[in-house]
């Protein structure tokens, strides 16, 4: 098994996590855990690969990902209500979900020789499209989206760092450890110390 299944195995099974939170916060049912789970879980894979051509698309071509993600939706089922902050842990999740999605994004497109521009929004493109997808479902303002703070900025200064290692001619392995720690950095400091970008602010119209 090599490093990017294992990234996407990692990204999967944390990403289910955070979509079986956000489900016992909307105190769905048991489908629904499962429901929002999985769709958290290979959302953004899925459309990582169907914009890759990458055929078959990579939880169609191992079913043992959406096991993955059914199995923690089952578990948080019967934990979530252990949980003092499910806010939280859903909100600390994610960062590392993200963390570990960018790289795997980054490393398909880097594997398929694919340009660094295109290679950078496929970071992208995993890190955030299932957590989106999650917040929607459940009718959540989704945490992409969250006003000023640093989520697909941080997903885009990782995947772009993957490039610049690689193009300094650095192994995949560290262009990869190397975005993952970027991302997670910038994503854990907004969480923790409120870096953010500029919000733009409405104005008075001039007379």
């Amino acid at each position: 098994m090599n490093g990017l299944i294992l990234l996407d195995y990692a990204a999967v099974l944390i990403f289910a996590l955070t979509g079986a939170l956000v489900a016992s916060r909307a105190q769905l049912d048991v489908v629904g855990f499962a429901f929002v789970a999985c769709l958290t879980a290979v959302g953004g894979g899925t459309l990582r690969d169907v914009l890759l051509d990458r055929n078959p698309v990579f939880w169609i071509a191992d079913g043992t990902y959406i096991l993955i993600a059914v199995s923690a939706a089952g578990l948080v089922f019967f934990t979530a209500h252990l949980v003092e902050s499910r806010l939280r842990w859903v909100m600390w999740l994610d960062s590392f979900a993200l963390a570990v999605a960018v790289p795997a994004g980054v490393g398909v497109a880097m594997a398929l020789e694919q340009p660094a521009l295109i290679v950078v929004l496929m970071g992208m493109v995993t890190g955030c499209m299932g957590g989106l997808i999650r917040d929607v479902v459940v009718n959540e303002v989704p945490l992409v989206l969250k006003q000023g703070e640093l989520y697909v900025s941080a997903a885009f200064a990782g995947a772009l760092l993957a490039v610049v290692l690689r193009e300094l001619d650095l192994p995949l392995w560290a262009a990869l450890v190397g975005c993952g720690a970027l991302t997670w950095t910038l994503r854990a400091g907004s969480l923790q110390f409120g870096w953010s970008l500029p919000v733009y602010r409405t104005r008075p119209p001039r007379s």
